[in-house]
């Protein structure tokens, strides 16, 4: 191999220098295991044909255009007729990177057309197991908050029941807040979701559901005050996860859930 690598390399006209440094280079590649070279003959690149490299450099003049996935997310979500259309468009739309990591979609609990429509953040680890919203510690201080002003997720009849759904239906990776991207996407889907849901009232609970719906971050400043969202009356809420972290808010919770009974009973915003 030595002889060979030899009469390619004179064949450059090297410099005498040159000519040992390079066999040199040779011996210590052969003493890691390289066993042949490549061409029994050396290949000068500076040759290659003119338009071999104005083709290698050329920009594409056909490239497909780039999809919009709000875009498609609008059309998907405005062609869904009911809530079970809406689930399976949602379940088939390409452009998330979170489903990729998630166990399962994570679509809504509760009574549709229920008075109260709640909108949490995105699904946490035991929503991804069981495919439900809001079924982990959080959920279950959730349940006992509405049940205390007589509404419940499972009941029989509209008027006491409420109806769950989140910004993502996706779990992120390690329960990281949705990016602003994600939550442009996934909107169309949302909006959707609470048209064909036609709720009374609608409580974004959290700071990232009060950023999708409101446009508007700052829980602490927008919870309790009624606003719009899609032409309806919505309260602003603690997330529950946020209450077992500070438990000292649950009194401004519980006077947001008062607020919440009064509307139902007729009370004006």
């Amino acid at each position: 191999m030595v002889t060979r690598f030899t009469s390619i390399v004179r064949r450059f006209s090297l410099p005498r220098m040159d000519t040992h440094a390079a066999l040199a280079a040779l011996q210590w590649q052969i003493e890691l295991g390289a066993t042949e070279v490549i061409a029994d003959k050396p290949l000068n690149r500076f040759n290659a044909p003119k338009a071999a490299a104005h083709a290698a450099v050329a920009p594409a003049t056909t490239a497909p255009a780039l999809a919009d996935p709000v875009a498609e997310a609008r059309h998907a979500a405005d062609s869904a007729p009911d809530l079970e259309s809406l689930r399976a468009a949602m379940a088939a739309f390409p452009h998330c990177e979170l489903r990729k990591g998630a166990r399962t979609l994570v679509f809504a609990d509760g009574m549709p057309g229920a008075r109260v429509m709640i909108v949490g953040e995105a699904p946490g680890r035991d929503e991804d197991r069981q495919g439900l919203p809001f079924v982990g510690r959080a959920g279950q201080l959730l349940d006992q908050m509405f049940t205390a002003i007589g509404l419940k997720r499972h009941a029989e009849e509209a008027p006491t029941a409420f109806y769950i759904t989140n910004v993502l239906p996706w779990r992120p990776p390690e329960n990281r807040d949705p990016t602003p991207e994600e939550i442009a996407m996934l909107l169309p889907f949302v909006q959707r979701h609470v048209a064909l849901a036609a709720p009374d009232i609608v409580v974004p609970m959290g700071n990232i559901s009060c950023q999708a719906l409101l446009g508007q971050k700052g829980i602490t400043r927008l919870r309790g005050t009624w606003r719009e969202v899609l032409g309806r009356p919505a309260l602003p809420m603690f997330h529950p996860a946020y209450l077992l972290r500070n438990p000292a808010a649950k009194r401004t919770a519980w006077h947001d859930l008062l607020e919440l009974r009064s509307k139902l009973d007729g009370g004006t915003a």
